[in-house]
């Protein structure tokens, strides 16, 4: 089954920071607008951010100054750097293309716990 693979999540105090990697085939990758999405447990799953084939990205609110998007189109990654990380950032996350009709069947996750 063609998908994307995250990775990198895990268990941080308020405030810490983490870095997640998405990684897929170059076929999934190369020229699509890639999201970061999450889902927490009983809520709906959101779009954290999106980053462009070119580079150029965009946040979500709850997010914006905090998270990073960042991309290497040489080896078919997008990467998320969070910082100063809140409980209420606890979820799953999740990379796909942002388009909706172009997206993928979702990926495991990987899970992010932010508790002291």
């Amino acid at each position: 089954q063609v998908q994307f693979v995250e990775s990198g999540g895990g268990l941080v105090q308020p405030g810490g920071s983490l870095r997640l990697s998405c990684a897929a085939s170059g076929r999934l990758f190369r020229g699509y607008t890639v999201g970061w999405y999450r889902q927490a447990p009983g809520k709906q799953r959101e779009l954290v951010g999106s980053i462009t084939n070119g580079g150029s990205t965009e946040y979500a609110g709850s997010v914006k100054g905090r998270f990073t998007i960042s991309r290497d189109n040489a080896n078919n990654t997008v990467d998320l750097q969070m910082n100063s990380l809140k409980p209420e950032d606890t979820a799953v996350y999740y990379c796909n293309r942002r388009t909706l009709t172009l997206q993928v069947s979702w990926g495991q996750g990987t899970q992010v716990t932010v508790s002291s």
